[in-house]
């Protein structure tokens, strides 16, 4: 869906940007990642043609960015910006028409979305009348309503109490499933594990990790094991220390356990070998550092 290529951003003596390139597959929902002031605010208003690159270009389904692109873009900020003082049905037919509805879709659509999302006595209420999380609703019903091929959400569960970030959450699945591809950025790394296909991870300026969530998980793993077990009864210690194995972690008593990280060159089966007949083993599984492990630690690694 989108192809960045080489994109720079200077704001006179900072570099926002830095020769910045990844594909944001379509179809897909995509992680923008990176900490406060790492670049990617500064790329999502280049995509959203609200400011020009220095240098570097951006092709939208195999065209360059363009002017035409902005009605099948949705864009969701982290800074709201709707009219505090203007009713939200006049408001949202208003910002549906410049994205291309007619006055009668946009109602037939807004009447669509204020159902789904119970909110259906909202059209004569003004904005600022409205909790922080239920104007949050409005915007993101803005956002989508044009049914954009790209949406683009900027943390968009700030503000909301977990059952309403869990109906957004759906709807934005649901979106996805019927083929709009998403970019989400945010700082929520337990919801880009259930919810993004594939990252991009920018810090100081720079691209520094990008791919699948499941490749990446698997290139940051790092031989650790967790085994459940019990001892046998003939057994009255194990041996925790080994040549094959460095112990991290031990739990004695009824649900016995220890985490282990492989010694170089040693293999699982090695470690069974030595175990079995000390113990049976209940479960055994490889520990997978989670997004928000990976973040921090490629973000730390850069100073």
């Amino acid at each position: 869906m989108l192809d960045i290529r080489h994109i720079v951003k200077q704001y006179a003596d900072h570099k926002a940007l830095d020769d910045v390139s990844f594909v944001v597959p379509k179809g897909k929902i995509f992680g923008l990642l990176g900490p406060n002031g790492a670049g990617k605010t500064s790329l999502i208003r280049i995509i959203n043609q609200i400011t020009a690159p220095d240098a570097g270009e951006i092709y939208f389904d195999g065209e360059p960015l363009s002017p035409k692109h902005i009605e099948r873009i949705g864009y969701l900020p982290e800074e709201r910006g709707l009219y505090k003082k203007m009713l939200i049905g006049d408001q949202m037919i208003y910002l549906a028409q410049l994205k291309g509805l007619s006055k009668s879709e946009a109602k037939t659509r807004i009447k669509y979305w204020f159902e789904k999302l119970h909110t259906e006595s909202w059209w004569d209420k003004k904005v600022e009348d409205l909790s922080k999380g239920m104007q949050q609703k409005v915007q993101f019903v803005v956002t989508v309503l044009h049914e954009p091929d790209l949406i683009i959400l900027d943390e968009p569960f700030s503000g909301f109490d977990p059952v309403n970030a869990q109906l957004i959450q759906d709807e934005i699945l649901e979106l996805n499933k019927k083929g709009a591809t998403i970019i989400y950025s945010t700082h929520r790394m337990e919801s880009v594990e259930m919810l993004c296909d594939n990252i991009a991870l920018i810090n100081k300026s720079k691209l520094i990790l990008e791919g699948s969530v499941r490749d990446i998980k698997n290139q940051y793993k790092n031989q650790t094991y967790k085994i459940a077990y019990q001892l046998k009864p003939d057994q009255l210690n194990l041996v925790h220390q080994s040549d094959i194995w460095e112990l991290l972690e031990q739990k004695d008593g009824e649900e016995s356990s220890m985490t282990i990280r492989l010694r170089e060159g040693k293999s699982l089966n090695e470690v069974l070998y030595q175990l079995l007949p000390q113990i049976d083993i209940h479960q055994i599984f490889e520990i997978i550092p989670s997004m928000n492990e990976i973040f921090i630690k490629q973000v730390t690694s850069i100073r």
